[in-house]
């Protein structure tokens, strides 16, 4: 059942989802919640037939595997999950997560990376290359894929894998966050209708999240970086989305350096779209799926 898209701004505010990106001082307030009452991060007890799951560690990490069932896997993903560097995986990724595992045919890695107040981008962007190094030795292609917080975490790690040698790396980026200074010249015209996410928080989470990086460092914020070399890219973003106008900006910088970009821009849609329960998110999970099926 899909819920009509007119419904989510409502009830992204009923649930208060925007508490902590509205202002300093609920950034503040839940990074301390996080720490004190941390939520559970793992599976559903009841998940669909076609896949299985699988989980070992990275030091302390926790690391998922998602395979499917039948038919074989032909290739790797690495998904890094969003909440905006405090909340961790919810029920709508590993939906996701699932739907890939089982119709692109392809094994999922899950990382549940380190939350602020205690991980930053520097130990996000290692560990996802020790995932991607690792994985590599199976001889099948390694993808990156990762929404919001995570498509920063994902992009990030092309950039970094890129300089290391291994360039041509397929991304899926879900509503990423490009730029943590936060400072694109159209956000303010976006804020009024983005139900979801706002400025001062993020900046707040960005600065933290940053660790002793500078803002600008591509390991934080990717849009910095230089886009020449990456494989494909499929990007995912709804115009009510202050991030918005900075996938703009990555379309546009990365088909400049000759990257193959599919832009997946819904008018009116929120953040995070194609994760939620509405007709418009299923069409992007679908487009999702094909494109990670179609590199395998």
């Amino acid at each position: 059942m899909y819920l009509p898209d007119a419904m989510i701004p409502a009830l992204l505010r009923l649930t208060h989802a925007h508490r902590p990106f509205r202002s300093a001082q609920g950034a503040e307030d839940a990074i301390r919640e996080r720490a004190l009452r941390p939520a559970a991060y793992g599976p559903p007890a009841r998940v669909r037939p076609d896949v299985s799951i699988t989980v070992d560690r990275d030091g302390a990490t926790p690391v998922y595997t998602v395979s499917p069932t039948s038919g074989g896997s032909s290739g790797h993903v690495i998904y890094a999950h969003g909440g905006g560097w405090i909340n961790t995986i919810r029920s709508q990724h590993w939906a996701l997560i699932f739907q890939i595992a089982a119709e692109a045919q392809i094994t999922v890695t899950v990382p549940i990376w380190r939350l602020l107040p205690y991980g930053d981008a520097r130990e996000a962007n290692a560990l996802m290359l020790r995932l991607h190094t690792a994985l590599q030795r199976s001889g099948h292609p390694v993808h990156l894929a990762g929404d919001s917080a995570g498509g920063q975490i994902a992009l990030s790690a092309a950039l970094a894998l890129r300089d290391a040698g291994i360039a041509g790396i397929r991304t899926v980026l879900i509503a990423p966050a490009l730029d943590l200074t936060i400072s694109n010249p159209r956000i303010p015209d976006v804020l009024p209708t983005d139900p979801w996410l706002g400025v001062d928080g993020c900046r707040v989470l960005a600065e933290k999240w940053a660790g002793d990086l500078p803002l600008t460092d591509p390991v934080v914020s990717p849009l910095f970086g230089d886009l020449h070399d990456l494989g494909p890219l499929l990007l995912a973003s709804g115009t009510r989305d202050i991030l918005n106008p900075d996938a703009h900006l990555l379309v546009e910088k990365a088909r400049a350096a000759g990257v193959d970009v599919t832009f997946l821009e819904r008018e009116g849609a929120v953040h995070d779209f194609p994760l939620l329960p509405t007709r418009v998110g299923a069409a992007a999970r679908a487009r999702i799926v094909a494109a990670l099926r179609e590199e395998t």
